[in-house]
């Protein structure tokens, strides 16, 4: 069967009723957020010659890490 047929209809945000529409974008939000905290936090524990593989201080990873996790 192709993935089409097996994936459920959507609607474009903007036709959605204005409830449901604010639980998508609180979804949404929070789902940022937490892909912020969750990377920050893994950030914190890398070894340093792992973040120079990714092209980073320590100190640019320390500034990086204390940022609250709504701050992008």
């Amino acid at each position: 069967m192709a993935r089409s047929q097996l994936a459920a209809p959507t609607l474009p945000l903007s036709q959605l009723p204005p409830v449901p529409r604010l639980l998508v974008a609180l979804a949404q939000v929070w789902a940022t957020w937490d892909l912020r905290y969750k990377g920050r936090r893994a950030l914190r524990d890398l070894d340093p010659h792992l973040l120079r593989d990714i092209g980073l201080t320590a100190q640019s990873a320390e500034v990086e890490c204390r940022k609250p996790f709504w701050q992008d």
